[in-house]
């Protein structure tokens, strides 16, 4: 059942969570780790969506594993997490709020009801109660640590399908960036150097300015060294996986900020 919205135009109530999740606010790590697709929670007034539950976790509702994934990291790191307890089919905090994919009426092959016919302030609640107060939180964030005078490296973490238009995607994981020529290139030595992956440069997708927001709004607008990080989700799927890529991914990210205060990228 889709709930219609009503005259009042606010979008959370009081029975609805907070949009914003983090972990370890004072975490001593110089990477700030950020998860756009992290919950699948719909405002109650939304209802459904007009989706059966079948749909609402898969990924089109959200990235099926980063959730454990990005915890067990902050945790084994000490870093900062900060993470969107919304589906991205209610607003994708991942996209430009002018793109097409911001309030999805068609997310792969399924036709999402309660998006259509979306009047003007439905769709402003959405950018002002659950995109705005996410990516304000990031932004205050990185503006205390520079303030502050601790360095930042911005990661995004994602998670994607193995299968996609029915095409086999080979890559266990991927490294994402658009600009920066500095991090991204030791993360896909350090992953290829593991020698049991195949790692995607710029695979399963590319950063840009288009298809992309917290990579070109708050790391390369920033200055911010930064890339994404998308996981194959049939690799996470269970709570052994999710594990198992933290520990693999602390271990990569450990050598990164070592090698990084060695090239003087990076305050010792």
């Amino acid at each position: 059942m889709v709930l219609v919205d009503a005259s009042d135009t606010s979008l959370l109530g009081s029975e609805d969570a907070p949009p914003v999740v983090e972990q370890n606010a004072h975490g001593s790590s110089p990477f700030l780790l950020t998860s756009d697709h992290f919950g699948r929670a719909i405002p109650t007034r939304l209802g459904d969506l007009g989706l059966p539950e079948s749909e609402l976790t898969r990924h089109i509702a959200l990235d099926i594993g980063i959730a454990g994934v990005a915890r067990a990291l902050a945790e084994r790191l000490d870093a900062h997490l900060i993470a969107q307890a919304y589906s991205r089919l209610v607003i994708d905090c991942n996209r430009p709020f002018a793109s097409p994919g911001s309030i999805p009426l068609i997310s792969e092959a399924t036709t999402v009801p309660g998006n259509a016919g979306l009047t003007r302030e439905a769709v402003e609640a959405r950018r002002r109660e659950v995109f705005d107060p996410y990516h304000r939180r990031i932004r205050e964030v990185i503006d205390q640590r520079l303030r502050e005078g601790v360095p930042t490296v911005l990661l995004s973490l994602h998670s994607f399908t193995p299968v996609y238009a029915g095409i086999k995607r080979p890559w266990h994981v991927g490294t994402l960036y658009q600009r920066d020529t500095r991090l991204p290139p030791l993360v896909l030595s350090a992953l290829r150097a593991q020698g049991d992956l195949v790692v995607g440069d710029n695979e399963p997708y590319a950063v840009s300015n288009e298809t992309d927001y917290t990579i070109p709004v708050h790391g390369e607008a920033r200055g911010l060294m930064n890339t994404g990080i998308e996981i194959r989700q049939d690799l996470i799927s269970d709570q052994a996986g999710e594990v198992q890529w933290a520990e693999r991914l602390a271990a990569v990210f450990a050598g990164i900020e070592a090698t990084l205060h060695a090239q003087a990228l990076l305050p010792a």
